[in-house]
């Protein structure tokens, strides 16, 4: 199983032909069924709902903004 690759609590950009229309979106890989990887859902952002990670293709992680967030024009 992938999940050995994959980081507790982290977020992916994946798709899935089951969720979401197969759209792009925004996962967090969840522990609350256990901490063993074998338990390991996706946790789909914006529901209170959780997913095998099976049923996703991982596209890559998400990157969070540099420490220096760009400056709002009215600044």
């Amino acid at each position: 199983m992938f999940t050995a690759s994959l980081i507790p609590e982290a977020y992916y950009w994946a798709r899935s032909a089951k969720h979401f229309d197969g759209k792009l979106t925004v996962v967090q890989v969840s522990t609350v069924f256990g901490k063993d990887p074998n338990y390991w859902t996706l946790a789909l952002l914006g529901t209170d709902q959780h997913a095998m990670p099976c049923d996703f293709e991982i596209i890559g992680p998400l990157l969070l903004p540099d420490e220096n967030p760009m400056r709002q024009a009215a600044e």
